[in-house]
Protein backbone atom coordinates (compact mmCIF):
# COMPACT_ATOMS: atom_id res chain seq x y z
CA UNK A 1 0.00 0.00 0.00
CA UNK A 2 1.36 3.58 -0.47
CA UNK A 3 -0.06 6.94 -1.00
CA UNK A 4 -1.64 7.74 -3.97
CA UNK A 5 -2.71 11.12 -3.64
CA UNK A 6 -0.12 14.37 -2.88
CA UNK A 7 -0.48 17.75 -1.39
CA UNK A 8 2.27 20.33 -1.97
CA UNK A 9 4.68 19.79 1.31
CA UNK A 10 5.65 23.69 1.35
CA UNK A 11 3.93 27.11 1.85
CA UNK A 12 4.86 29.76 -0.03
CA UNK A 13 6.63 31.11 3.10
CA UNK A 14 8.97 28.19 3.22
CA UNK A 15 9.49 28.61 -1.00
CA UNK A 16 10.55 32.63 -0.39
CA UNK A 17 12.88 31.92 2.22
CA UNK A 18 14.85 28.74 0.74
CA UNK A 19 14.57 28.81 -2.87
CA UNK A 20 16.57 31.76 -3.90
CA UNK A 21 16.65 31.15 -7.22
CA UNK A 22 13.08 30.67 -8.88
CA UNK A 23 14.61 29.76 -12.64
CA UNK A 24 16.70 27.17 -10.93
CA UNK A 25 16.80 23.77 -12.83
CA UNK A 26 15.01 21.44 -10.52
CA UNK A 27 12.38 24.55 -9.81
CA UNK A 28 12.05 24.94 -13.48
CA UNK A 29 11.28 20.99 -14.10
CA UNK A 30 9.25 20.65 -10.80
CA UNK A 31 6.74 22.38 -12.82
CA UNK A 32 6.77 20.66 -15.82
CA UNK A 33 6.36 17.13 -15.10
CA UNK A 34 2.90 16.15 -15.08
CA UNK A 35 2.90 14.63 -11.39
CA UNK A 36 -0.70 13.61 -11.03
CA UNK A 37 -0.64 11.60 -14.05
CA UNK A 38 1.92 9.94 -12.44
CA UNK A 39 0.50 9.21 -9.27
CA UNK A 40 -2.10 7.66 -10.81
CA UNK A 41 -1.20 5.32 -13.10
CA UNK A 42 1.90 4.13 -11.05
CA UNK A 43 -0.92 3.26 -8.34
CA UNK A 44 -1.87 0.27 -10.31
CA UNK A 45 1.47 -1.30 -8.84
CA UNK A 46 0.55 -1.23 -4.89
CA UNK A 47 -2.69 -3.29 -3.73
CA UNK A 48 -5.17 -0.41 -2.41
CA UNK A 49 -5.56 -1.83 0.83
CA UNK A 50 -3.41 -4.44 1.74
CA UNK A 51 0.47 -3.87 3.03
CA UNK A 52 2.09 -1.51 5.14
CA UNK A 53 1.93 2.52 4.37
CA UNK A 54 4.67 3.55 2.12
CA UNK A 55 5.99 7.14 0.97
CA UNK A 56 4.01 8.75 -1.56
CA UNK A 57 4.63 8.05 -5.23
CA UNK A 58 5.19 11.55 -6.16
CA UNK A 59 8.40 11.85 -3.38
CA UNK A 60 9.82 8.17 -4.80
CA UNK A 61 9.51 9.19 -8.56
CA UNK A 62 10.65 12.32 -8.02
CA UNK A 63 13.78 10.76 -6.10
CA UNK A 64 14.42 8.61 -8.81
CA UNK A 65 14.37 10.97 -11.59
CA UNK A 66 16.15 13.54 -9.78
CA UNK A 67 19.11 10.90 -8.80
CA UNK A 68 19.62 10.22 -12.48
CA UNK A 69 19.45 14.20 -13.51
CA UNK A 70 21.68 14.71 -11.40
CA UNK A 71 24.25 11.61 -11.32
CA UNK A 72 23.57 10.45 -7.55
CA UNK A 73 23.73 7.84 -6.33
CA UNK A 74 20.36 5.82 -4.21
CA UNK A 75 22.22 6.92 -0.25
CA UNK A 76 23.91 10.28 -2.07
CA UNK A 77 19.96 11.39 -3.59
CA UNK A 78 19.06 10.86 -0.10
CA UNK A 79 21.74 13.18 1.69
CA UNK A 80 21.06 15.63 -0.73
CA UNK A 81 17.55 15.67 0.02
CA UNK A 82 18.63 16.60 3.69
CA UNK A 83 21.23 19.40 2.51
CA UNK A 84 19.87 20.65 -0.31
CA UNK A 85 16.78 23.00 -0.48
CA UNK A 86 16.24 22.74 -4.19
CA UNK A 87 16.40 19.12 -4.45
CA UNK A 88 13.87 18.60 -1.55
CA UNK A 89 11.34 20.94 -3.23
CA UNK A 90 11.54 19.12 -6.57
CA UNK A 91 10.78 15.81 -4.28
CA UNK A 92 8.45 17.28 -2.24
CA UNK A 93 9.91 16.20 1.48
CA UNK A 94 8.98 18.42 3.86
CA UNK A 95 11.08 19.61 6.84
CA UNK A 96 9.13 17.00 9.45
CA UNK A 97 11.08 14.12 10.15
CA UNK A 98 13.91 14.60 7.11
CA UNK A 99 16.39 13.23 8.34
CA UNK A 100 15.58 9.79 8.66
CA UNK A 101 12.55 10.53 5.91
CA UNK A 102 13.54 7.20 3.80
CA UNK A 103 15.93 4.60 4.05
CA UNK A 104 18.31 4.49 0.28
CA UNK A 105 17.13 0.41 0.14
CA UNK A 106 13.91 2.03 -0.14
CA UNK A 107 14.58 3.53 -3.87
CA UNK A 108 15.66 -0.26 -4.85
CA UNK A 109 12.60 -1.94 -3.86
CA UNK A 110 10.50 0.82 -5.59
CA UNK A 111 12.04 0.18 -8.68
CA UNK A 112 12.22 -3.56 -8.36
CA UNK A 113 8.19 -3.22 -7.74
CA UNK A 114 7.72 -1.02 -10.89
CA UNK A 115 10.22 -2.86 -13.16
CA UNK A 116 10.56 -2.14 -16.85
CA UNK A 117 7.11 -1.25 -17.23
CA UNK A 118 6.45 1.39 -14.20
CA UNK A 119 9.85 3.21 -15.10
CA UNK A 120 8.71 3.02 -18.48
CA UNK A 121 5.28 4.89 -17.39
CA UNK A 122 7.78 7.57 -16.06
CA UNK A 123 9.81 8.20 -19.00
CA UNK A 124 6.75 7.89 -21.29
CA UNK A 125 4.70 10.75 -19.48
CA UNK A 126 7.57 13.48 -19.51
CA UNK A 127 8.19 12.66 -22.99
CA UNK A 128 4.90 12.89 -24.28
CA UNK A 129 4.57 16.01 -22.42
CA UNK A 130 7.25 17.63 -24.87
CA UNK A 131 6.35 15.88 -27.38
CA UNK A 132 2.50 17.37 -27.37
CA UNK A 133 3.83 20.64 -27.19
CA UNK A 134 6.46 20.44 -30.10
CA UNK A 135 9.25 20.96 -27.90
CA UNK A 136 10.36 17.47 -29.36
CA UNK A 137 10.02 17.34 -32.96
CA UNK A 138 10.07 13.82 -35.00
CA UNK A 139 11.11 15.07 -38.41
CA UNK A 140 14.75 13.83 -38.62
CA UNK A 141 15.59 10.59 -37.19
CA UNK A 142 19.61 9.65 -36.37
CA UNK A 143 20.06 5.93 -35.06
CA UNK A 144 23.15 4.63 -33.93
CA UNK A 145 24.34 2.46 -31.20
CA UNK A 146 26.92 2.35 -27.71
CA UNK A 147 27.69 -0.11 -24.66
CA UNK A 148 26.10 1.02 -21.47
CA UNK A 149 29.17 -0.62 -19.55
CA UNK A 150 28.14 -2.39 -16.57
CA UNK A 151 30.20 -2.07 -13.35
CA UNK A 152 31.98 -4.77 -12.72
CA UNK A 153 36.06 -4.62 -12.87
CA UNK A 154 38.06 -5.47 -15.83
CA UNK A 155 37.62 -9.27 -16.13
CA UNK A 156 39.92 -12.13 -16.60
CA UNK A 157 39.85 -15.78 -16.76
CA UNK A 158 41.72 -16.25 -13.06
CA UNK A 159 39.45 -13.57 -11.77
CA UNK A 160 36.49 -15.28 -12.65
CA UNK A 161 37.37 -18.60 -11.09
CA UNK A 162 38.58 -16.66 -7.63
CA UNK A 163 35.05 -15.28 -7.67
CA UNK A 164 33.49 -18.39 -8.45
CA UNK A 165 35.33 -19.40 -4.87
CA UNK A 166 33.44 -16.56 -3.59
CA UNK A 167 29.74 -17.54 -4.63
CA UNK A 168 30.38 -20.97 -3.52
CA UNK A 169 31.95 -19.78 -0.21
CA UNK A 170 28.28 -17.88 0.40
CA UNK A 171 26.40 -20.97 -0.23
CA UNK A 172 28.45 -22.45 2.17
CA UNK A 173 27.68 -19.77 4.67
CA UNK A 174 23.72 -19.78 4.05
CA UNK A 175 23.72 -23.52 4.58
CA UNK A 176 25.88 -23.20 7.92
CA UNK A 177 28.41 -25.86 6.43
CA UNK A 178 31.99 -26.01 5.87
CA UNK A 179 33.67 -25.13 2.54
CA UNK A 180 35.04 -28.66 1.36
CA UNK A 181 37.90 -27.20 -0.71
CA UNK A 182 41.23 -25.99 0.11
CA UNK A 183 40.89 -22.53 1.15
CA UNK A 184 44.31 -22.10 2.21
CA UNK A 185 45.40 -23.10 -0.87
CA UNK A 186 43.59 -20.71 -3.02
CA UNK A 187 44.33 -17.79 -0.47
CA UNK A 188 47.91 -18.81 -1.42
CA UNK A 189 47.27 -18.84 -5.47
CA UNK A 190 45.63 -15.78 -5.84
CA UNK A 191 48.07 -13.81 -3.64
CA UNK A 192 51.03 -15.63 -5.55
CA UNK A 193 48.86 -14.22 -9.08
CA UNK A 194 48.60 -10.80 -7.41
CA UNK A 195 52.15 -10.33 -6.61
CA UNK A 196 53.12 -11.67 -10.34
CA UNK A 197 54.58 -8.75 -12.15
CA UNK A 198 54.90 -11.04 -15.55
CA UNK A 199 51.07 -12.02 -14.83
CA UNK A 200 49.61 -10.79 -18.33
CA UNK A 201 52.57 -13.32 -19.73
CA UNK A 202 52.13 -16.65 -17.05
CA UNK A 203 48.40 -16.35 -17.11
CA UNK A 204 47.91 -19.17 -18.97
CA UNK A 205 49.70 -21.21 -15.81
CA UNK A 206 48.32 -19.91 -13.48
CA UNK A 207 44.32 -20.59 -14.65
CA UNK A 208 45.85 -24.47 -14.95
CA UNK A 209 46.49 -24.18 -11.47
CA UNK A 210 43.48 -22.34 -10.80
CA UNK A 211 41.10 -24.80 -12.64
CA UNK A 212 42.55 -27.79 -10.96
CA UNK A 213 41.05 -26.98 -7.79
CA UNK A 214 38.03 -25.44 -9.07
CA UNK A 215 37.22 -28.74 -11.12
CA UNK A 216 37.11 -31.02 -7.84
CA UNK A 217 35.26 -28.43 -6.08
CA UNK A 218 32.48 -27.64 -8.45
CA UNK A 219 32.16 -31.57 -8.77
CA UNK A 220 31.56 -31.44 -5.09
CA UNK A 221 28.78 -28.32 -5.24
CA UNK A 222 26.91 -30.27 -8.20
CA UNK A 223 26.21 -33.13 -5.54
CA UNK A 224 24.89 -30.91 -2.32
CA UNK A 225 23.09 -28.88 -5.16
CA UNK A 226 21.50 -32.18 -5.80
CA UNK A 227 20.79 -33.35 -2.43
CA UNK A 228 20.30 -30.08 -1.24
CA UNK A 229 17.13 -30.27 1.22
CA UNK A 230 15.62 -26.42 1.71
CA UNK A 231 12.96 -24.21 0.81
CA UNK A 232 12.14 -24.23 -3.13
CA UNK A 233 13.56 -20.30 -3.75
CA UNK A 234 17.02 -21.00 -2.29
CA UNK A 235 17.24 -24.59 -4.33
CA UNK A 236 16.46 -22.36 -6.98
CA UNK A 237 19.02 -19.79 -6.57
CA UNK A 238 21.62 -22.33 -5.90
CA UNK A 239 20.70 -24.30 -9.13
CA UNK A 240 20.87 -21.04 -11.22
CA UNK A 241 24.18 -20.48 -9.22
CA UNK A 242 25.27 -24.04 -10.52
CA UNK A 243 24.24 -23.87 -13.80
CA UNK A 244 26.38 -20.54 -14.11
CA UNK A 245 29.43 -22.45 -12.54
CA UNK A 246 29.27 -25.05 -15.19
CA UNK A 247 29.27 -22.80 -17.80
CA UNK A 248 32.34 -20.77 -16.92
CA UNK A 249 34.02 -24.43 -16.23
CA UNK A 250 32.97 -24.77 -19.92
CA UNK A 251 34.54 -21.57 -21.06
CA UNK A 252 37.58 -21.71 -18.90
CA UNK A 253 38.30 -25.43 -20.89
CA UNK A 254 37.22 -24.12 -24.62
CA UNK A 255 40.32 -21.04 -23.17
CA UNK A 256 42.71 -23.54 -21.85
CA UNK A 257 42.08 -25.19 -26.13
CA UNK A 258 43.11 -21.99 -27.42
CA UNK A 259 39.93 -20.77 -28.17
CA UNK A 260 39.97 -17.53 -28.62
CA UNK A 261 36.26 -16.72 -29.89
CA UNK A 262 34.12 -18.25 -27.42
CA UNK A 263 30.37 -18.02 -27.98
CA UNK A 264 28.13 -16.34 -25.27
CA UNK A 265 30.95 -15.48 -23.02
CA UNK A 266 30.44 -14.89 -19.64
CA UNK A 267 32.47 -11.37 -18.02
CA UNK A 268 30.90 -11.39 -14.34
CA UNK A 269 29.09 -14.32 -12.14
CA UNK A 270 27.76 -10.88 -10.97
CA UNK A 271 26.14 -9.24 -14.32
CA UNK A 272 25.56 -12.16 -16.11
CA UNK A 273 24.04 -10.17 -19.07
CA UNK A 274 27.02 -8.50 -19.69
CA UNK A 275 29.19 -9.37 -22.54
CA UNK A 276 32.63 -7.90 -24.25
CA UNK A 277 31.39 -5.72 -26.75
CA UNK A 278 34.05 -4.36 -29.43
CA UNK A 279 32.72 -0.53 -31.22
CA UNK A 280 35.13 0.06 -33.88
CA UNK A 281 36.79 2.46 -31.29
CA UNK A 282 40.23 2.83 -31.03
CA UNK A 283 39.90 3.45 -26.70
CA UNK A 284 38.74 1.36 -25.42
CA UNK A 285 39.05 -1.25 -27.75
CA UNK A 286 36.72 -3.68 -25.75
CA UNK A 287 33.54 -2.27 -23.15
CA UNK A 288 31.88 -5.04 -21.19
CA UNK A 289 28.10 -4.32 -20.72
CA UNK A 290 24.89 -4.51 -22.91
CA UNK A 291 24.21 -2.71 -26.08
CA UNK A 292 22.47 0.36 -26.71
CA UNK A 293 20.60 1.09 -28.96
CA UNK A 294 19.19 4.93 -29.35
CA UNK A 295 17.62 7.33 -31.88
CA UNK A 296 17.55 11.05 -31.47
CA UNK A 297 15.61 13.88 -33.45
CA UNK A 298 18.09 16.47 -35.01
CA UNK A 299 17.94 19.08 -32.17
CA UNK A 300 19.15 16.12 -29.82
CA UNK A 301 16.26 15.20 -27.86
CA UNK A 302 16.49 10.92 -27.57
CA UNK A 303 13.42 9.58 -28.82
CA UNK A 304 14.23 5.82 -27.67
CA UNK A 305 16.69 3.86 -26.44
CA UNK A 306 16.44 0.25 -26.20
CA UNK A 307 19.37 -2.10 -24.50
CA UNK A 308 20.12 -5.89 -25.68
CA UNK A 309 22.77 -8.52 -24.68
CA UNK A 310 25.49 -8.99 -26.40
CA UNK A 311 26.32 -6.78 -29.86
CA UNK A 312 23.50 -7.95 -32.22
CA UNK A 313 24.31 -6.12 -35.79
CA UNK A 314 22.88 -2.77 -36.23
CA UNK A 315 21.46 -4.13 -39.71
CA UNK A 316 18.78 -6.15 -38.41
CA UNK A 317 18.01 -3.27 -35.50
CA UNK A 318 17.28 -0.71 -37.92
CA UNK A 319 13.78 -1.83 -39.17
CA UNK A 320 12.43 -2.37 -35.30
CA UNK A 321 14.07 1.05 -34.33
CA UNK A 322 12.67 2.60 -36.95
CA UNK A 323 8.83 1.07 -35.88
CA UNK A 324 9.56 2.58 -32.33
CA UNK A 325 10.49 5.53 -33.47
CA UNK A 326 7.37 6.09 -35.51
CA UNK A 327 5.14 4.71 -32.96
CA UNK A 328 6.38 7.48 -29.99
CA UNK A 329 6.28 10.04 -32.69
CA UNK A 330 2.93 9.66 -34.08
CA UNK A 331 4.26 9.48 -37.77
CA UNK A 332 7.43 8.48 -39.56
CA UNK A 333 9.94 11.09 -40.25
CA UNK A 334 11.31 12.42 -43.02
CA UNK A 335 14.74 11.76 -42.99
CA UNK A 336 16.69 8.49 -41.57
CA UNK A 337 20.04 9.06 -40.52
CA UNK A 338 22.99 6.21 -39.73
CA UNK A 339 25.99 4.91 -40.05
CA UNK A 340 27.57 2.62 -42.49
CA UNK A 341 27.11 -0.22 -39.66
CA UNK A 342 23.15 -0.08 -40.99
CA UNK A 343 23.34 -0.26 -44.32
CA UNK A 344 22.25 -2.85 -45.89
CA UNK A 345 19.49 -3.14 -49.05
CA UNK A 346 17.16 -4.81 -47.14
CA UNK A 347 17.12 -1.53 -44.79
CA UNK A 348 15.98 0.60 -48.11
CA UNK A 349 13.20 -1.26 -49.21
CA UNK A 350 12.27 -1.38 -45.77
CA UNK A 351 12.24 2.64 -45.61
CA UNK A 352 10.54 2.90 -49.42
CA UNK A 353 7.66 4.84 -49.19
CA UNK A 354 7.85 5.23 -45.73
CA UNK A 355 11.23 7.76 -45.34
CA UNK A 356 11.76 10.41 -47.78
CA UNK A 357 15.48 10.51 -47.33
CA UNK A 358 17.65 7.54 -46.32
CA UNK A 359 20.92 8.13 -45.60
CA UNK A 360 22.75 4.98 -44.68
CA UNK A 361 26.80 5.98 -44.45
CA UNK A 362 27.14 7.37 -48.01
CA UNK A 363 26.67 10.61 -49.49
CA UNK A 364 25.60 8.74 -52.32
CA UNK A 365 22.57 8.08 -50.52
CA UNK A 366 20.66 11.11 -51.33
CA UNK A 367 20.91 13.97 -53.53
CA UNK A 368 23.52 16.51 -53.67
CA UNK A 369 21.27 19.01 -51.59
CA UNK A 370 20.42 17.12 -49.02
CA UNK A 371 24.56 15.41 -49.00
CA UNK A 372 25.52 18.20 -46.57
CA UNK A 373 22.98 18.34 -44.02
CA UNK A 374 23.03 14.86 -43.78
CA UNK A 375 26.48 14.24 -43.14
CA UNK A 376 25.93 17.16 -39.91
CA UNK A 377 23.47 15.27 -38.70
CA UNK A 378 25.52 12.48 -38.72
CA UNK A 379 28.48 13.99 -36.81
CA UNK A 380 26.12 15.70 -34.59
CA UNK A 381 24.50 12.06 -33.59
CA UNK A 382 27.99 11.30 -32.50
CA UNK A 383 28.23 14.60 -30.05
CA UNK A 384 24.81 13.41 -29.13
CA UNK A 385 25.70 10.01 -27.69
CA UNK A 386 29.39 11.58 -26.30
CA UNK A 387 26.85 13.81 -24.12
CA UNK A 388 25.11 10.98 -23.03
CA UNK A 389 27.72 8.87 -22.17
CA UNK A 390 29.93 11.23 -20.39
CA UNK A 391 27.35 13.74 -19.19
CA UNK A 392 24.03 12.17 -18.72
CA UNK A 393 24.77 8.82 -17.47
CA UNK A 394 24.84 6.40 -19.83
CA UNK A 395 28.52 5.65 -19.10
CA UNK A 396 27.77 3.07 -16.51
CA UNK A 397 25.00 1.57 -15.64
CA UNK A 398 25.11 0.88 -11.67
CA UNK A 399 21.94 -1.35 -11.69
CA UNK A 400 22.14 -5.06 -12.43
CA UNK A 401 20.95 -7.54 -15.33
CA UNK A 402 19.40 -6.67 -18.43
CA UNK A 403 16.47 -5.47 -16.56
CA UNK A 404 18.25 -3.01 -14.56
CA UNK A 405 20.09 -1.26 -17.51
CA UNK A 406 16.74 -0.87 -19.28
CA UNK A 407 15.05 0.60 -16.44
CA UNK A 408 18.55 2.71 -15.85
CA UNK A 409 18.31 3.62 -19.66
CA UNK A 410 14.45 5.13 -19.06
CA UNK A 411 15.84 7.16 -16.23
CA UNK A 412 18.83 8.53 -17.77
CA UNK A 413 16.47 9.14 -20.93
CA UNK A 414 14.08 10.54 -18.68
CA UNK A 415 17.00 13.44 -17.42
CA UNK A 416 18.36 13.77 -20.44
CA UNK A 417 15.56 14.63 -22.16
CA UNK A 418 15.19 16.89 -19.20
CA UNK A 419 18.47 18.45 -19.58
CA UNK A 420 18.20 18.97 -23.27
CA UNK A 421 15.00 20.96 -22.90
CA UNK A 422 16.36 23.54 -20.13
CA UNK A 423 19.39 23.70 -22.40
CA UNK A 424 17.56 24.80 -25.73
CA UNK A 425 14.23 26.26 -24.46
CA UNK A 426 14.88 27.95 -20.87
CA UNK A 427 15.91 31.14 -22.16
CA UNK A 428 12.68 31.42 -24.56
CA UNK A 429 10.52 30.42 -22.11
CA UNK A 430 11.88 32.84 -19.59
CA UNK A 431 11.30 35.83 -22.04
CA UNK A 432 7.62 34.35 -22.13
CA UNK A 433 6.59 34.33 -18.62
CA UNK A 434 7.61 31.35 -16.69
CA UNK A 435 6.76 28.50 -19.04
CA UNK A 436 3.86 29.99 -21.40
CA UNK A 437 6.08 28.22 -24.44
CA UNK A 438 4.86 24.90 -22.84
CA UNK A 439 1.19 25.86 -22.32
CA UNK A 440 1.96 25.33 -18.79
Amino acid sequence: MIQSTFEEAFSQEWIERNIKNPIHELAIIRQIIPWDKLVKRLSQFYHKSKGPMGKSIRIMVALSIVARFEKLSDREVIEQVKENPYIQYFCNVSDKGIQTFLHPTSLRVFRKRLGKKGVGIIEEEVFNLLRRVGVIRGDNMLMDSTVLASNIIYPNDVQLIHQAFKKMRSFCKLQGIAPWWDEQEVKKLWRGFGLDKDKQSNRGAWLVKFDELFIPALEAFTNKVESLNTSTKRKNKASKLLELLKLLQQQTLEKLSGEKHILNRIVSLDETDARPIKKGKSHPTCEFGTTSQMTFNREGFMITVENFIGNPGDKTLYPDTLDLYVKRMKGYPDTAITDLGYRRQDNFKYSEGKVNTVFLGKSSDVSQEKQEFCQKARSATEGFIAVAKNLRGFGRSLYRGLEGDRIWSLLCQTAYNLKKFLQLYLAEALEDEHLILLGL
